[in-house]
């Protein structure tokens, strides 16, 4: 099968496409016919050498960690998956931009058929970062206040709209050109970070979900009512922050799960959240894609395609 593989560390130019073996499931598994896959920020980060749960001894590696395409074959002990199955996941840090991938029956849900396969591709890792961030270390609830930074990427623009949907009163930055991008996304304020400074137009909010880092995941503490929850997809926030006295904070990796995926599906379907692809590319000029999210302000999704 075709693969984006890489055998070392480094820029674009590590990025090979390689004919390599279809994997065979193991017990438990199941191997899936990809037609399209999502790539994501943490693809570069993996890349490059930068992404701490990827060392040099996981190489050599195949990228991507969304999938979305048909089950081929399934392990020993799956019963809830068959052939011919539309399905897709978040997978680990080996097998997504290839022809077929591996996967835990545990991390996979059925594609509604509403999703097509580009949407479909778009949702997972993304999907799951943003809900978990809101959900299980935000504990978001109905009438909270939220600013997320970046809200018009990929987990950004999740992330607004999940918070939409439980009931929270949104904020979120962007650039001046995203702004109008936010708005359709349905923020109750769009805070243009290049001409606004974000702690000037937010007090006392209860959750900031964090997808920039730096200076402004520092910046953030100050925005937090006593108790709030400042929850960062980068690293760890500084409790030791003279502003962070009475708050909490926290850095988590997302973790695949079926049943949540399946929600979050649902709730797509239903048509409560949109999934924007900003982009298609050829499974070949992956370099290409992934070059373009790096070095762009992306709004919502790019995927490759895969196979028909």
């Amino acid at each position: 099968m075709k693969a984006i593989r890489i055998e070392q560390f480094g820029g674009p130019e590590v990025m090979q496409l390689r004919d390599v073996d279809v994997p065979e499931p193991k017990t438990g598994e199941v191997l899936v016919k990809n037609f399209f896959v999502g790539i994501n920020p943490v693809d570069y980060k993996i890349r490059q050498g930068q992404y701490p749960e990827v060392k040099q001894d996981k190489l050599p590696l195949t990228l991507g960690r969304e999938v979305a395409g048909v089950v081929e074959k399934v392990g020993q002990g799956v019963s809830d998956f068959k052939p011919g199955d539309r399905v897709f996941a978040m997978i680990g840090a080996d097998g997504g931009y290839a022809e077929y991938a591996r996967v835990p029956a545990a991390h996979l849900a059925r594609i509604p058929a509403a999703l097509d396969w580009p949407v479909a591709a778009g949702v997972p890792l993304a999907g799951h970062t943003a809900w978990q961030a809101l959900v299980e270390h935000g504990h978001i609830e109905q009438g909270q206040k939220v600013l997320i930074h970046g809200g018009t990427g990929g987990v950004g623009h999740f992330a607004v709209q999940f918070a939409k949907v439980k009931g929270a009163q949104v904020y979120a930055t962007a650039s001046t050109d995203s702004l109008a991008f936010l708005r359709e996304l349905g923020v109750d304020r769009a805070i243009d970070y290049k001409t606004e400074r974000f702690e000037d137009i937010c007090k006392d909010f209860d959750l900031v979900i964090d997808l920039i880092g730096g200076d402004t995941q520092a910046r953030s503490w100050q925005v937090l009512g006593e108790g709030g929850r400042l929850v960062s997809t980068l690293t760890q926030p500084d409790a030791h922050h003279p502003q962070a006295t009475g708050k909490t904070g926290t850095r988590f990796t997302a973790a695949p799960r079926g049943e949540e995926l399946t929600e979050i599906a649902g709730l797509i379907e239903a048509g409560n959240v949109q999934v924007y692809i900003a982009r298609q590319f050829e499974l070949a000029a992956a370099v290409e894609a992934l070059e373009f999210l790096a070095n762009g302000h992306v709004h919502g999704k790019v995927v490759l395609h895969v196979s028909d």
